[in-house]
């Protein structure tokens, strides 16, 4: 998960996930110290890079050396932080730290690409490439100026590194690729039937004992009225929180074994055992979803783009293959013993060299602004640090490097923390080496835990980590509105359904929230009619725990304001209290909202050296001057650099909410 997936998660809407919030209790610890970095990917359109974007009709892939001759001199302070500065040098040595392999590869590719095109005299020009963004933005019912503002908001990749790192590279090879990428009439056929063809709407059971399959389907078959709770009871797949409700099933999507047996079924029949990997899945069918009214030539240009998007990754590979089996690259970068024989230069491609410089600038142009602010928090952590005199010891840094490693599960069979497997997980999994892991997440999780100091649990938080965890839950169906008009409109809907099946009357139907969600509702959780996790006691979100709490099987909550959407409840019952006493648990609880409690302490703690910090940021083009104050608290910095003439924006941080600082995301974000 990237930095910014991270950051999003903080702040998404609703979560129909079993979270506890601080004080909750919640067995399971994220450990705060595993490296978060955002990667692009290993996406063909990503990693592939393309010519200069100021002129993507040449097809040259790699930046001449001689082009930084006689450009202006780039600033060599990048930011002052409470007149501390950081300077280049030291931002492209981070950067080359954590994105120097990715993008070293990436002008490799672009170089390649590039060559490849010369030789067989292909060119993409800047009106293809325009052309090519304005049907994507289209693609999703955009304007371009829309789609471009999301990319950079969402992706944090500018309209120029889109039209270079994106959009080139996908029509060099379409058009490199173009003899593989034509759809056969098959494929269309496939296509057609998938996206607009019949589907059956369905449920399914989900088992792993074979002879349990048998009896749970013998039970289905005699009473097809009880799919809904044997799918809840013995299910072991998600959907059996929503009764086995799944998204309709269409042909040619998944199992085909699994299809050829649903597209059996007519309403209410129950399917036979299928075997679908290593499990065993029972369906029964809900309805018979028609096809639509569309024929196959009204979108077949649809279906073509479909078509040769799906076989587009396949070929792009065939043709990296080739290209890469026919060049001669020298990975200078990534060996040490070659970077002493070449200093200063980061590969060798077909004779060419990319120098380390290049690399440095490369990977500043595309990662320059998130590594900055990593390294500026850093930074205001190492000053918080100094000021009360504290110091960080390597034992110290174990310790917490253990602390993760319980935290993750990572112990051995005497209970005791595996580090080297540990060590392991986190640094393969993120690309990283011990160093870096030290560096960006155990320090700062150390220093921010030791500058904060002891942190206590009360009698409240363990009575309420508790009744979170042990205490009973509200099971409900959940309707998710943007709009308030509309969601009054749904609520009248769902309230004259309830009066219709209080009052017997024919028309009363008990499945209305369910088909209501289905139809307006706009959380993932419509697909299985509005089920959502039951709702505990103290998990974070107050108002909706208040009103489902005050409800009665079958009653209909108010309209709740959540952040910006407008949800509705339906309350189908309450689950039953765990029987575990407070003694046998207390330890369990103390430790895991401790841990809690601290990180949330460490959280507003840096988020108010933030608030209080000057800071000028010269690559984002931003002045912060701490609130009440003139000129900072510490003061403010000079601009060394020369060339320097990005226009700086007064910032008020305290305007903003403050972004999530709990180690390591606060520190690499």
């Amino acid at each position: 998960m990237s930095r910014k997936d991270v950051a999003k998660t903080g702040s998404s809407t609703i979560r129909w996930t079993n979270r506890l919030g601080m004080a909750a209790g919640a067995i399971a610890v994220v450990a705060a110290c595993i490296v978060l970095r955002n990667l692009r990917g290993p996406q063909i359109a990503d990693a592939k890079d393309p010519p200069p974007a100021k002129n993507t009709a040449n097809n040259s892939g790699v930046r001449q050396a001689s082009a930084t001759v006689g450009m202006p001199q780039k600033p060599q302070v990048v930011a002052v932080v409470n007149n501390e500065e950081i300077g280049r040098q030291d931002l492209a040595r981070e950067c080359l730290t954590h994105y120097g392999k990715e993008v070293l590869e990436a002008m490799v590719n672009k170089y390649l690409i590039s060559q490849y095109c010369q030789q067989a005299n292909i060119t993409v020009t800047k009106q293809e490439v325009n052309e090519e963004v304005e049907r994507m933005a289209r693609k999703f019912n955009l304007s371009v100026d829309q789609w471009l503002k999301m990319l950079q908001q969402e992706r944090n990749i500018t309209p120029e590194q889109y039209a270079s790192d994106v959009i080139w590279p996908t029509l060099a090879l379409k058009k490199l690729a173009a003899e593989q990428l034509k759809p056969t009439k098959k494929e269309l056929t496939e296509v057609f039937e998938s996206q607009f063809g019949e589907a059956v709407k369905a449920r399914i059971i989900v088992l792993h004992d074979p002879q349990l399959a048998k009896r749970v389907l013998a039970e289905a078959q005699a009473h097809p009225d009880q799919f809904e709770a044997l799918a809840r009871k013995y299910s072991v797949d998600s959907s059996a929180s929503g009764a086995g409700l799944i998204p309709p099933i269409r042909r040619h999507m998944g199992d085909p074994k699994l299809e050829a047996a649903v597209f059996q079924l007519q309403r209410g029949d129950v399917s036979e055992i299928v075997t679908v990997g290593d499990q065993y899945v029972i369906v029964k069918c809900d309805e018979l979803l028609p096809a639509s009214k569309v024929t196959f030539d009204q979108v077949r240009d649809r279906l073509v783009d479909v078509v040769r998007e799906r076989k587009l990754r396949s070929a792009a590979a065939d043709t990296f293959k080739a290209l890469h089996e026919s060049a001669k690259l020298v990975n200078v970068f990534n060996d040490p013993i070659k970077g002493q024989q070449m200093p200063g230069v980061a590969a060798i491609v077909n004779d060419r060299s990319i120098t380390i410089r290049e690399l440095s600038e490369e990977c500043i142009d595309r990662h320059g602004s998130e590594v900055l602010d990593g390294a500026i928090n850093r930074k205001l952590l190492e000053q918080a640090v100094k000021s009360k005199h504290l110091t960080i010891s390597q034992d110290e840094l174990d310790a917490e490097v253990a602390r993760a490693a319980i935290a993750m599960g990572k112990v051995d069979k005497n209970k005791q923390p595996d580090i080297p497997a540990w060590i392991k997980l986190v640094t393969e999994e993120q690309g990283i080496s011990l160093e870096t892991y030290y560096h960006d997440a155990v320090w700062p999780s150390v220093a921010l835990k030791k500058y904060v100091g002891k942190v206590e649990v009360a009698k409240e938080d363990l009575d309420r980590g508790f009744e979170a965890n042990y205490g009973p839950r509200v099971q409900c169906r959940a309707i998710v509105l943007k709009n308030q008009r509309k969601a009054q409109e749904v609520w009248e809907l769902a309230r004259q359904s309830i009066e219709a099946i209080e009052q017997n009357r024919k028309n009363a139907d008990p499945k209305f929230f369910a088909k209501l969600a289905d139809q307006y509702s706009m959380d993932p959780s419509k697909s299985v009619g509005g089920w959502v996790p039951p709702i505990q006691k103290w998990g974070g979100a107050p108002i909706m725990e208040k009103e489902a709490f005050s409800l009665k099987p079958g009653e209909l909550s108010s309209i709740l304001q959540v952040n910006d959407t407008f949800v509705i409840l339906f309350c189908e019952g309450y689950t039953t209290p765990q029987k575990v006493e407070m003694a046998d648990v207390k330890d369990l609880l103390v430790e895991d909202i401790h841990e809690k409690k601290m990180r949330l302490t460490m959280s507003e703690a840096f988020n108010k050296l933030k608030e209080t910090a000057a800071i000028d940021n010269y690559i984002a083009g931003t002045v912060q001057t701490p609130k009440g104050t003139v000129g900072g608290q510490f003061g403010h910095g000079t601009v060394k650099g020369e060339g320097y003439t990005a226009d700086r924006k007064s910032t008020d941080v305290s305007a903003a909410p403050p972004r999530a600082a709990s180690p390591p995301a606060s520190l690499r974000q």
